[in-house]
């Protein structure tokens, strides 16, 4: 199993600090705001990296954390004329909603910056201790040039960092750091804004300083993976590196992964720039999954380009992956059972090719395209043409590759009824039991009750068709 390290540049046979067990800390939202699809792109490939690894048999340790406090906060705060305190939560559970839709496991753990003051106060202690980091007037600054190894992450030289550093930075700031390069480890308390006392004067963490303490506190001193977008690559864990490694003397991490940016209708999508869309927006029009799906096609690595066209596209896709997933279940194939040996072996050698999932999901589709004909031969009253031992090893095999990319089980859909896309389909286990129903009242010759029971699961989306040998199957209408 290889994996590219943005520290190295090149792929890496991937080995954990502990057999069998897997840390994995990914960089979560400020939550200011709901999540959009770039958000949804990073946190499928993260989710799709820690479902691969547990169906590859490792324990993982995943971590994702809430940024919440910050400036954008505050100002959203401010704007909408509430606490601070109402936004943050209102937007966790927003979060929480939206990452239910792309069918996101839970985090391990989701620590939030403020739960951690402590902490982080104790970590800003120690490094000026150290001799990394200065207090000024309030402030605490990271001193860059006592790190002689900074910028080893992004690539960045001090020399190239010097050039314009001081029009980058406020005056105010730089009136307070010995360097123009130095970052904020704690901000000092400006009136109306939250504060929290320490030895360094009253105030609030910095951004950066916040995710080495959580790591630090909930993980352990390093971990095995760090993960995040490419736009956090500086200064944002360039700076981690600089905090936690100074104090610890070891890696902060031994494998550093970062997705490529998205792209919308072929321009860079940022809610700076006001060029993005929600995933609570993209769920009013598709079946988020397809998100999901398109999210997937394109190597994380690989900048990815959302359109109408294309989101269209990856429905049309999901469908026909959703379709055949429902066809194993009324033939009653049953998870349990041998799978085709040849597409496990193709699909984990792509997979372990640095998550390599387009060249997953083409044995995917190379599953689906025999099974989908049958499904529609069954739909349409006609004769399988393959035998049911060879369909359901097939359709076993599909669900069981499925299940590493996030694209099978029960998403928990949780979106405001009448605004988004809902999923309240009638259960599979309540439609077997109302075609047994359906099946007696027909040998009681009750068939007032049998058509009965036919319209009722009409009227759920579901179609049932009667075979000459007295077996009924079902399929969802389309």
């Amino acid at each position: 199993m290889q994996f590219h390290n943005s520290l190295t540049g090149r792929k890496e046979v991937f080995s954990p600090r502990e057999p069998g067990r897997v840390q994995i800390y990914v960089c979560g939202v400020t939550v200011y705001d709901r999540c959009h699809i770039g958000h949804g792109r990073a946190y499928v490939v993260w989710d799709t990296l820690r479902r691969y690894l547990e169906w590859r048999g490792f324990g993982v340790q995943y971590v994702q954390n809430f940024t919440d406090i910050d400036d954008k906060i505050i100002q959203r705060a401010n704007q909408e004329a509430r606490p601070w305190q109402a936004v943050v939560e209102d937007n966790i559970q927003s979060y929480y909603a939206d990452m239910a839709l792309l069918n996101i496991k839970p985090a391990t753990l989701y620590p939030r910056a403020m739960e951690s003051v402590p902490e982080i106060k104790d970590f800003i202690s120690a490094l000026v201790d150290k001799g990394y980091a200065y207090a000024a007037a309030g402030d605490v600054y990271y001193a860059v040039r006592k790190f002689d190894s900074y910028g080893k992450l992004s690539g960045k030289k001090i020399a190239d960092l010097e050039v314009g550093a001081s029009e980058r930075i406020v005056q105010e700031d730089l009136a307070r750091k010995r360097d123009p390069l130095d970052f904020a480890l704690w901000k000092g308390a400006k009136p109306g804004e939250p504060a929290w006392d320490s030895t360094f004067g009253s105030g609030r963490p910095g951004w950066h300083i916040e995710c080495s303490a959580m790591i630090a506190q909930h993980m352990g001193e390093t971990i095995d993976i760090h993960a995040g977008g490419e736009d956090l690559v500086f200064p944002h864990h360039e700076n981690e590196i600089a905090q936690s490694e100074a104090l610890h003397g070891h890696p902060l991490a031994n494998l550093w992964m970062h997705n490529a940016f998205v792209q919308l209708n072929g321009e860079k999508m940022s809610k700076s720039l006001g060029n993005f869309i929600t995933i609570h927006e993209i769920a009013t029009k598709y079946h988020p999954l397809a998100l999901r799906l398109l999210s997937l096609q394109s190597h994380y690595r690989t900048a990815i380009n959302f359109t109408d066209e294309s989101l269209a596209a990856a429905a049309r896709s999901w469908k026909d992956i959703e379709q055949v997933i429902q066809f194993g279940y009324t033939q009653n194939f049953g998870a349990s059972g041998e799978y085709v040996t040849a597409y496990v072996e193709r699909f984990t050698e792509a997979m372990d090719n640095d998550l390599a999932t387009p060249q997953g999901l083409a044995i995917i589709f190379e599953l689906v395209k025999q099974l989908l004909p049958e499904r529609n031969r069954l739909v349409h009253g006609g004769a399988l043409m393959l035998d049911l031992a060879t369909l359901a090893m097939l359709w076993r095999t599909l669900i069981y590759l499925l299940e590493p990319l996030g694209l099978v089980g029960t998403p928990a859909f949780a979106l405001e009824p009448g605004q988004a896309f809902t999923e309240n389909r009638i259960a599979p286990q309540e439609i077997a039991a109302l075609i047994s129903e359906r099946r007696a009242a027909k040998q009681n010759k009750d068939y007032a009750t049998a058509d009965q029971i036919r319209q009722t699961l009409m009227g759920q989306g579901v179609v049932l068709v009667d075979s000459r040998d007295q077996t009924t199957s079902w399929h969802w209408q389309d």
